[in-house]
């Protein structure tokens, strides 16, 4: 299964990019986690990077970044994660949609393990709503002045 969601936001690309990218701030914005940390003592994203984010349900993932381009995207894929997924990964694209305004699109692809896979409607409607919230909540922080990293 695969979804995407994007929004507009009032501010230049790079500066996007960037605040979703620190996990100093990401539970800042980010009101579908309530843990988010890089692994083996990595202190900022990229290529090969491991993360550990535990969603507000309480179901934990591990990712890697396997793109990471600044400004423009991120993909990270699960190398370990709930049991109900076979496979996850997902990408954020971060394009200019005028003079500092940044279209920022969630992608995600998932399958699901036996026997959950007649759960797939259920959660991609779940996560359709979350990606949604995410994306609001993004845009309202940043909308709000709040300082990211330049």
């Amino acid at each position: 299964m695969r979804l995407t969601e994007s929004i507009r936001i009032t501010c230049p690309r790079e500066r996007v990019f960037a605040y979703t990218q620190d996990y100093g701030q990401r539970l800042v914005w980010d009101t579908f986690l309530r843990r988010a940390e890089l692994m083996d003592g990595a202190t900022e994203a990229g290529p090969g990077v491991k993360a550990w984010c535990v969603s507000w349900h309480g179901l934990g993932m591990e990712t890697e970044y396997v793109s990471f381009q600044p400004p423009a995207v991120t993909a990270v894929k699960m190398t370990r994660g709930p049991r109900l997924f076979e496979s996850f990964a997902g990408s954020w694209r971060f394009d200019e949609d005028g003079p500092g305004v940044t279209r920022v699109t969630f992608t995600y692809a998932f399958t699901l393990r036996r026997p959950f896979g007649g759960l797939t409607p259920l959660l991609t409607w779940i996560l359709t709503r979350e990606v949604r919230g995410r994306l609001k909540d993004l845009r309202r922080r940043l909308d709000t002045g709040v300082p990211g990293p330049a």
